[in-house]
């Protein structure tokens, strides 16, 4: 029986576009030994995967052109031919832009649906809840009465660093792209103040308005200009975790994306700037899990998942992260498991 894939056509110049992807049918594959065959359900588009698609030097290998994209996916275990798993099981792994797949039973991770919806383990108990997790807690330190400013702060990361910083007692300042974006922040999650970049003519002066007592923690998710505003305001013994760039993961050349220098501001303010990924802190993934877990039970931590259907449309959800079109978590559900 033939099935869709999807696979990297060429690489991108500036922002992604449609030419980009190649939509293919090609046989559904059996399980061999050790193996299983998984009908995805979920798939999981994040903005790293924009690295991914330059042949460059970065903390993953990029993709390679003309194979299947992969990434976070959710499925239901159609037959297995190991010892781990059974039919219907519902698992998650990094699989292949495909609606089969035969993967090896290791790397395949069986999730409790009782838990938690199973989107949630593409976001909130996933790569982007856990990334809020650490980022925040193990470089930001963030102490009760600190103020935590947080860009990108109504995506799935970020959404989920204000509220951790929240529960930790801080004043938390969200920057978003949009007035629906902002209002979210205050009136459901319960930021202290939220600021759109894009309405905003003065981000120094905004954020001067919203950080009286400057700034103790930037959870840095976008750089560019509005994290060269943020820097202006750092207080003394300032940490700052960087989690991404989405304002230059599209950018054509280095000169397109100069600002100004960092250094000063780091040395007056005796501020720490770390970059990470989540896989630095693997080991204690199950901790990460457990407490994130428990605050979603509690209703101490919201989540927002921004849900498009359709096999055939998840390039179009990926482009539209670079656009802000997401709130929260964004997936694509491909298919209805069949124990549902």
């Amino acid at each position: 029986m033939p099935q869709k894939q999807i696979e990297l056509a060429r690489r991108p110049q500036g922002i992604p576009v449609m030419d980009d992807f190649r939509i293919k049918e090609t046989e559904i594959p059996e399980a061999k030994n050790g193996e299983a065959l998984v009908k995805t359900l979920y798939v999981s588009v994040d903005p790293y995967m924009r690295g991914r698609m330059q042949d460059t030097k970065s903390y993953v290998e990029p993709f390679p052109l003309d194979k299947v994209i992969t990434g976070g996916v959710i499925g239901e275990v159609i037959s297995a031919k190991g010892d781990k798993l059974k039919k219907g099981d519902i698992v998650l792994g990094r699989l292949g832009w495909q609606e089969y797949s035969a993967v090896r039973e290791d790397n395949l991770q069986k999730i409790d649906p009782s838990l938690a919806p199973v989107t949630a383990f593409l976001g909130i108990l996933g790569m982007t809840g856990l990334t809020a997790y650490f980022g925040l807690l193990d470089i930001g330190q963030p102490k009760a009465g600190e103020t935590v400013v947080v860009s990108g702060a109504a995506g799935a990361v970020g959404s989920a660093v204000g509220q951790i910083a929240k529960i930790k007692g801080a004043r938390v300042v969200g920057i978003a792209g949009s007035d629906e974006k902002t209002a979210y922040l205050k009136e459901k999650l319960g930021f202290d103040e939220a600021i759109n970049y894009k309405t905003t003519e003065n981000m120094a002066s905004a954020l001067e308005q919203a950080c009286p007592d400057g700034v103790d923690v930037y959870f840095d998710n976008v750089g560019g200009t509005i994290s060269d505003a943020v820097f202006t305001l750092l207080n003394k013994f300032a940490r700052i975790p960087v989690c991404g760039a989405i304002s230059s993961y599209n950018v054509k050349g280095a000169e397109e994306d100069m600002g100004p220098r960092v250094q000063t501001a780091l040395i007056k303010s005796s501020a720490l700037m770390k970059g990470f990924v989540v896989n630095d802190y693997r080991d204690r993934f199950p901790e990460g899990i457990k407490q994130l877990a428990e605050w979603v039970k509690s209703g101490q931590l919201q989540y927002e998942e921004t849900i498009t259907e359709g096999f055939e449309r998840i390039p179009e959800a990926f482009l539209g992260l670079f656009e802000g079109k997401n709130l929260g978590k964004q997936l694509i559900k491909v298919a209805d498991s069949d124990n549902a």
